[in-house]
């Protein structure tokens, strides 16, 4: 029972690894740079090496928003972000698994008569505003400094192809191992409430803690997602939005990688709060708006034009209709649960 359960999460995992795969490697693929399939395993194994590694600190947020105290109740949240995400999927917008889980669990919440915590959802909502804007500042940043040192700095083309490529796909992975760290709570942080304790014995003998072995099952479903059916989503990310050069490539997947693992390292935040600074909030952001971001600062940065306005409205179109679809999907799939099959999808 507990597997079927956790089908729901699997299927999220595959979405998000479908969709948000685009947002690190989209740009290296739609330039050629690098091969779909080299790009495909790469982020396969560093997604799910992030998720197990470094997945903790964003999945104490969702639990904030609300707890999902109920394994029927955590299949259906995920079941409804899922479906929310394979519609954006299916019309090849990069869209934010993170939106669609949140949704899920605002739905639980209304439900259930559970009050959603005002706090958290501020500091998720916030992060969300705030990770594009970052991405777009950094990466304006990158490529000034990247257009500086090129110009000082003589390369010849063939070597520069090959660092371009080698950078991209080093880059890549960093992108891919934040993308697992940071998303991992957008797949299976609804599970870890209401796992039964009993559980733990099952992968003791892994040597991971219980959270931990959920994270693996998890990252394995993204890495099969980014393989099976990732590569239309890379293209609008990578082409159809904005024609980037390598380079540009280079530096809009960093910026992207830079703001996920902001809003994800505990180390980070330990420090900045070592200073006396206010905390970093770890959140899961959504890669899908870091990119985009990221994207529209170059953009800016070589003038503002070129930038497909038609297609940055669909994508922000879709951004605000999945959260939504997400919400609804979950408040009717838990009448139905309860009513029909009736099954526990909160315990009071």
């Amino acid at each position: 029972m507990l597997l079927l359960f956790l089908s729901s999460g699997l299927l999220l995992g595959w979405t998000l690894g479908a969709n948000d795969a685009a947002n690190v490697f989209g740009t290296a693929v739609a330039t050629r740079m690098v091969r779909f399939r080299t790009a495909a395993l790469t982020g396969g194994v560093f997604v799910t090496l992030g998720a197990v590694v470094s997945g903790s600190g964003p999945v104490d947020t969702l639990g904030d928003l609300g707890a999902v105290n109920a394994l029927a109740g955590s299949f259906m949240v995920a079941l409804a972000a899922a479906l929310a995400v394979a519609v954006m999927t299916r019309s090849a917008l990069p869209v934010s698994v993170s939106q669609a889980i949140v949704g899920g669990i605002v739905g639980w919440n209304l439900f259930t008569g559970t009050p959603t915590d005002p706090t958290s959802l501020a500091r998720i909502v916030g992060a969300w505003v705030a990770s594009p804007i970052l991405a777009g500042a950094i990466a304006g940043v990158l490529y000034w400094i990247v257009r500086h040192v090129l110009g000082k700095h003589r390369i010849h083309l063939f070597r520069l192809d090959t660092m371009t490529r080698v950078a991209l796909l080093v880059v890549g992975a960093l992108g891919a191992y934040a993308l697992g760290a940071n998303n991992i709570a957008n797949v299976m942080g609804v599970f870890v409430p209401a796992l039964p304790g009993e559980s733990a014995d099952a992968v003791g003998r892994l040597g991971l803690t219980n959270a931990q072995a959920l994270y693996l099952v998890g990252g394995v479903a993204i890495a099969i997602g980014i393989y099976t059916y990732s590569r239309r989503v890379m293209m609008t990310v990578g082409r159809d939005l904005f024609r980037l050069t390598p380079l540009t490539a280079l530096v809009v997947v960093l910026s992207q990688a830079t703001v996920l693992y902001i809003f994800t390292s505990e180390t980070l935040q330990g420090w900045v709060t070592g200073f006396g600074l206010p905390s970093i909030p770890l959140v899961p952001v959504s890669s899908s708006q870091a990119v985009i971001g990221a994207v529209i600062g170059v953009a800016l940065a070589r003038g503002g034009r070129g930038v497909r306005y038609g297609v940055l409205g669909r994508v922000a179109a879709g951004w605000v209709a999945t959260p939504l679809i997400a919400l609804i999907i979950s408040f009717f799939g838990l009448f139905f649960l309860k009513n029909v099959f009736d099954l526990t999808v909160h315990i009071p």
